[in-house]
This record gives structure tokens, C-alpha cells and sequence, in this order.
């Protein structure tokens, strides 16, 4: 029974911290001069932390991790997320993007990674 109460207080601690710094990044950006607000759970159809209001229509939603680095994972969430935003919105998904920002141990908030994919970050069409 130790184990799983052990395991228990350790989930919940990990997701204080990952939710510590949702905050930590949405107070932060905002103080840099950036329209982000928190996004809520949607049960599957997830669609991200947060989200930045590009002021030209378009949207930037991030997903912020406290964790064990997982590019390819964290990547791949982050996309899904993405379409979802745009579809719960009726949004052209062309006007929404999105990254992933994750912590840097003993790091600066600005020192954060931001993760995409090379399609997404230049804008390439997909080969065919």
C-alpha cells in the first residue's frame, strides 16, 4: 500500500508544478507585453495551457511542460491541440499555431525550450 500512496503524493506534486508553471509562464509573458490567457481541460479534445492572441486574428497555443524531456511526445500533443483549438472555434487552422515551452531545470523562465517542427516553423507546404 506504501507504493501507490507514494506514487500518488509524487503525481500530485508533479502536477502542482506543472500547473506552478502554467502560471509562472502565463504571469511572465504577460509581463513582456503578450495577450495570453490559460485555456481550460477539455477531456480529449485538449487544446493546450495557454494561448496568445497574435492581434491579426491569429492565434499561437502553447503547451507548457515541467517534465521529462519528450520532444517527439510533446510535439505531437501539441499539434492535436492545435486542431482542436481551431475546430472548437470554427477557426482556419492556418490561423493558429502552436509550440511547446518547456522548462529548463534550475532555469530562468526565459530559458525555457520552445519546441515546434521545421514544417510548422517555416511554413513549408507538405511534400506530396
Amino acid at each position: 500500500m506504501t507504493g501507490s500512496t507514494d506514487a500518488a503524493a509524487r503525481n500530485r506534486r508533479n502536477k502542482r508544478r506543472g500547473a506552478d508553471w502554467e502560471t509562472e509562464l502565463r504571469d511572465e509573458l504577460r509581463r513582456a507585453g503578450l495577450d495570453v490567457e490559460r485555456l481550460r481541460l477539455t477531456g480529449k479534445d485538449d487544446e493546450g495551457d495557454l494561448v496568445i492572441r497574435l492581434g491579426d486574428g491569429r492565434f499561437l497555443v502553447i503547451e507548457a511542460k515541467n517534465a521529462k524531456f519528450e520532444p517527439g511526445m510533446f510535439v505531437s500533443e501539441a499539434l492535436k491541440e492545435r486542431r482542436n483549438f481551431a475546430c472548437h472555434r470554427g477557426l482556419a487552422l492556418d490561423d493558429v499555431d502552436s509550440i511547446v515551452i518547456v522548462r529548463r531545470r534550475g532555469a530562468c523562465w526565459r530559458d525555457a525550450y520552445v519546441l515546434t517542427t521545421l514544417e510548422r516553423y517555416f511554413r513549408l507546404e507538405r511534400a506530396t
